[in-house]
Parts: C-alpha cells; structure tokens; sequence
C-alpha cells in the first residue's frame, strides 16, 4: 500500500508517494537485487549461451538432413518431428525469455518451466477441439496400454475398523485404505503449504476439499470414503502433518540466514558439497501474509485464489477418470509434479500482484496456471458432461446454498456494514486526512527558527 503527502514548498503544493506497511518489504527487495555481486568464479554457468545452444542445435538439424538415413514410416516422421518442433521452442524459450522470480537452482530451469506451461496449454488446447474416443487414442500414443476403461475404486464400502466378521484379518478395511496414496497426500500437503506459506490458508483448502468429495461422490466413486478417512487418515493425520512439517520448514527457511559463496572459494571438498547441495535451497526468502481483512478486493481476490486451487485439485481425479489414465500411471504423477512447479512460482507472484502496490501486471506463470485450470476444466466439461451434470443430492444442495448464502452475508456485513478492515494504515491516512510531511525545506526553516529562539532567550537571561 502507499499513502500520500502534500510538499508545499516554493508556494505550490505537491502530492508524494511514500512507502506504507504491505505484508512484505518489496521496496528492500529491490535494494537486495542492486547489491548483487558476482565474483565471477561461477558466470559460466549463469549465462544463456544464446550462440552455443544455436550451434549445436544447427548441428542437429544438419544430420538430420544431411546425414539421417530417411525412414519410410509417417507416423514414425511425425512423432520425431513433433517432438523436434519442441524441443526447438523449448531451447529458444529457455535461451530467451526473461528471468522468473526464483533464481535457485538455476533462472533457466524456471524458464523451462514456464515453456513447458506453455507446450501443455497448447496440448490442452488441441484436445479440446477433438472428441473424447480421439482424445484416448492419442494418448494410446504415449502408452500403448492407456485407451481401455477403468475399475474406479471405491474407499466407502466397508467402513468397519476392525472387522469382528473376519478373525483371520480384522484389520482388512484399514489396511486396504492404507495405499500409495497416503504418503502422497502427506507429502504432497508439505509441498503446498511450501508453496502457499499460510496455515489458515492450508487449513481451509484442506478442510475445502474434504467436503468436495462429501459433495461429489455420487459422480465418483473414488470420492466415497469412509468417515474416519476423511477426517481422521486424511484431513488430520495426512493433510495436518504435512502442512505442520511445513510450517516448520517455513520457519526454518525464514530463521535461516543467507550469505552466500562460491563453491571453488570453499576450502574443503566437503565444504564444495555442502555448496552444491545448497544450490537446491532458496536464495532468499519471503514470508507470506496474504491479509484477506485488508480490503474488499483482497477478499475477494482470496476466494477466487481458494477457488481456483479446488478446481485444480478435482480436475486431477475428473481428467483420469473421463481421459482413462489410471490413478498409478506416470502421467498422473507427472502432472502433479509439473503443477507444483508452475504453482510455486505463480503463488510468488500473485502474492506480489496482490501485496505490492508497484507491480501493475499479473505474472506469465500465474497467467498460464490459471488458463491451464480453465482449459483442464473445460475438456472435462466437454468430455465427460454426463458424470459433472449429475444433480446434487438435496442435502448436500442445501449445505451449499446456506454456505454461499452465509459467505454473501459476512462479507456484506464485514466491508459495509461494521467495516471492519485490518489494513494497518495510519491513523490519520485512514479517516481520508493527508498525512502532513514536512519537506527537507520545511525542516531546515523550522530548525533555523527553534536556533534564533534559543538564542534570543539566552541572551535576555545573561
């Protein structure tokens, strides 16, 4: 946020900006990246090779005209070349495009990623303007073994924890529950709350997506799930130990001090390691404090954010169950490992987009996340509008009438009735008053003046 000064100075008056509290100091940020030093001993590494890269990729074109024995096989020819056309832009984006907001472990693994954001928004954007049976087949393409109907598992059948009816294994229903999916979902909450650096907002995502699946598991049967899975092995042992581990990562990496040096001035090779390793952890670092009370803006911008991260999350299991991807395949994984990528960047700059009050644009990756989602969401529309248009059974209906009814109310109530907004703006910019500032000018006159008054008390004592 800025308040505003009045200069009257030379008989005129004029309005000055100056720096008030935002949850994180972007003015020092900006002193920070002025002070950087480069000894040099590591430059290599971190220039772009524009020229190099352009070289050796000429090359590869040069076999491949010249030198390539030429195959007769077009489906062979047009995988390859598909394959060339990106790897082509991959090479120019990664050489090219500007530097993202993370510098670790290196500005052009970010660019990569920003690239492939891009190639997989393009991918998107072709399947959507197929039909489904030819969207499965092209990921036939892939893997052979992709293309066939899958068994959905359900977790609510048997919801007994310990089954009197089977003696040889009473234990059955537990253990069944207990699959690949519990260290994934431990780990993967440890992640985001690395990448959303709040716990509340943690916690309501997490609480968010446990009703989700209350809600719509009349549509899929992985969403049944007992009770004591929803709430005791997922939203409180998983989910809640790992978004705890990752407070406390958060606090470490805040605590954490950062100076850092070249790994050839290391004096011993364990030292060298140590640097290598540290290469993987954050250059610097930037605590979170989203302040959703600030404003009405802010609060709506955070239901939107909570919004847009619930979609991201159900599109996961509606894409594998309308595209038929088993849950254990590495394109599943893969695009989970590939969006906390993408969100861990787009969460540092929507975080700046929403708290600094100098940055005007809303950020590449953040803007490729949030087409991604869409388009994710609209092939499943799409493809599978039968499964997401199945009605709501009425008390669920109902639950999430008087919820959104609920949310309507308290932000009517909090932003214009009490008006109750933590904004941490001073007292005097707060009632609408211009703060009164005096200019360097006003301080030397008043300064002069308060000199002339002492003296001339002085002298009429002595």
């Amino acid at each position: 946020m800025a308040s505003v000064q009045r200069d009257q100075s030379n008989g005129g008056t004029h309005l000055h900006q100056i720096h008030s509290a935002t949850a994180h100091d972007w003015e020092e940020d900006k002193r920070k990246q002025n002070d950087f030093w480069d000894d040099g001993t590591m430059s290599f590494f971190w220039r772009a090779h524009t020229i190099s890269v352009l070289v050796v990729f000429s090359c590869m074109l040069f076999y491949v005209a010249f030198l390539e024995d030429v195959v007769d096989d077009a489906d062979y020819n047009t995988k390859r070349g598909l394959l060339a056309v990106i790897f082509a832009f991959l090479l120019f984006g990664v050489t090219q495009t500007p530097d993202g907001v993370f510098v670790r472990p290196h500005p052009a693994f970010w660019r990569l990623v920003l690239c492939l954001s891009i190639v997989y928004e393009l991918a998107l954007v072709f399947l959507l303007f197929q039909t489904v049976d030819t969207a499965r087949h092209l990921l036939t393409h892939l893997d052979p073994s992709l293309g066939r109907p899958l068994p959905e598992k359900s977790y609510g059948a048997k919801c007994d924890i310990y089954d009197y009816s089977n003696p040889s294994d009473p234990w059955h229903n537990l253990k069944d529950k207990l699959d690949g999916f519990v260290p994934t979902h431990f780990f993967g909450w440890w992640l985001k709350t690395l990448i959303l650096r709040d716990w509340w907002l943690c916690t309501v995502l997490s609480i968010m997506f446990e009703v989700l699946e209350y809600t719509l598991e009349h549509q899929l049967p992985n969403f049944s799930e007992c009770w004591w899975d929803h709430w005791i092995m997922d939203a409180l042992v998983c989910n809640g130990l790992g978004i705890y581990l990752g407070m406390k990562t958060l606090r470490y990496l805040s605590m954490k001090p950062y100076h850092w040096r070249s790994m050839w001035n290391m004096p011993t090779y364990k030292g060298m390691l140590k640097r290598v390793a540290a290469q993987f952890t954050p250059y610097s670092w930037t605590d979170f404090d989203w302040k959703p009370f600030t404003s009405l803006t802010r609060w709506s911008s955070m239901i939107v954010l909570i919004a847009i991260f619930l979609i991201a999350e159900l599109n996961t299991f509606y894409l594998k169950f309308a595209l038929w991807i088993p849950p254990e395949h590495w394109l599943c994984l893969g695009r989970l490992v590939f969006v906390l990528f993408m969100g861990a960047a787009a969460m540092r700059e929507t975080f700046q987009y929403l708290d600094d009050p100098n940055c005007k644009k809303f950020g590449r990756q953040s803007w490729l996340i949030a087409s991604i989602i869409i388009t994710e969401f609209l092939i499943i529309a799409k493809f599978d509008w039968k499964t997401i248009s199945k009605p709501l059974p009425q008390p669920i209906a109902a639950m999430w009438i008087v919820g959104l009814v609920g949310l309507v109310v308290y932000t009517i109530w909090k932003f214009y009735i009490k008006r109750d907004v933590k904004n941490d703006i001073p007292e005097e910019i707060s009632n609408n008053n211009i703060a009164e500032v005096p200019t360097p000018s006003q301080k030397a006159l008043h300064s002069s003046h308060n000199l002339r008054s002492r003296n001339n008390k002085n002298g009429a004592i002595h």
